[in-house]
């Protein structure tokens, strides 16, 4: 008899990463759009204010969260090509230094990256992740219990994602959602359905590679650069330059005048 690969969504939502895995699975820009349109409140508001993305990718993400607010910081710890390259556990980041936190973060760093993101937001934080994330009891007694999210949005759609690319025709069985917390909000954890709505989300540009975005390092550098005084001609040593003045200064003898022969003077 021959092995046959168990197909059941219990196998196939399960998705195992190596610990020192960078855990690289580039976002569909529809389902980031998603959470903008249907899950978000007050998406009209977006346009004043900042959001970071700490675990950026490739981009896909922060190209569609561009679109929605007003500054967009992209970082990740690895070097995609696409933002700055930060560990956004390990390098501090000011406490409400920016008004949204949204990503896709690694799955077995979930729980660190919400409880700094909660921090680091002063108005949300937005993460994707698996269905199965806020299963765990040890979650639950380290986040859920003490800070749920404000909404529980699940895809009723399926969210592709394969490791290292993104691929307009890939399948999976993997559920996903977003866990978002408002905190202006003061309700309820609410759960919610994201609607049927790639057909309407997806744009035939999303699959093409980000441009890169320069590293805010690099732009520092050449503000620093253009704000440096240019050179002027090149002036003389101060020790010389004294030495001249002294020497300018410096009263000059009056020629020496020859006197006429001694037998002139007495005639």
């Amino acid at each position: 008899m021959k092995n046959r690969q168990n197909t059941s969504h219990a196998v196939m939502a399960q998705r195992s990463e190596a610990l020192d895995s960078l855990d690289d699975f580039p976002t569909p820009p529809w389902a980031t759009r998603a959470l903008i349109e249907h899950v978000i409140s007050g998406k009209h508001d977006l346009p004043r204010m900042t959001c970071l993305e700490p675990a950026c990718n490739r981009g896909f993400m922060s190209m569609v969260l561009e679109e929605y607010f007003a500054e967009v910081r992209s970082s990740d710890i690895y070097p995609y090509g696409y933002g700055e390259v930060r560990d956004f556990l390990e390098i501090p980041y000011a406490a409400g230094s920016v008004d949204w936190v949204i990503t896709n973060p690694p799955f077995r760093l979930g729980e660190d990256f919400i409880r700094k993101g909660l921090n680091v937001a002063r108005r949300g934080v937005a993460m994707l992740t698996r269905t199965v994330f806020i299963e765990s009891v040890g979650r639950f007694d380290r986040i859920f219990s003490k800070n749920p999210p404000t909404k529980f949005a699940q895809f009723v759609e399926r969210v592709p994602m394969v490791k290292g690319r993104l691929d307009k025709k890939a399948s999976t069985a993997t559920g996903y959602c977003w866990l978002v917390w408002e905190k202006d909000a003061g309700t309820k954890p609410q759960l919610v359905w994201v609607p049927p709505c790639r057909k309407s989300l997806e744009r035939e540009t999303d699959y093409q590679l980000p441009k890169r975005q320069e590293p805010q390092a690099r732009v520092i550098q050449s503000t620093e650069a253009e704000l440096k005084p240019k050179k002027t001609a090149q002036q003389k040593p101060r020790s010389r330059v004294v030495e001249s003045a002294k020497a300018e200064l410096k009263p000059k003898k009056a020629p020496r005048q020859k006197l006429p022969p001694t037998g002139d003077l007495f005639e």
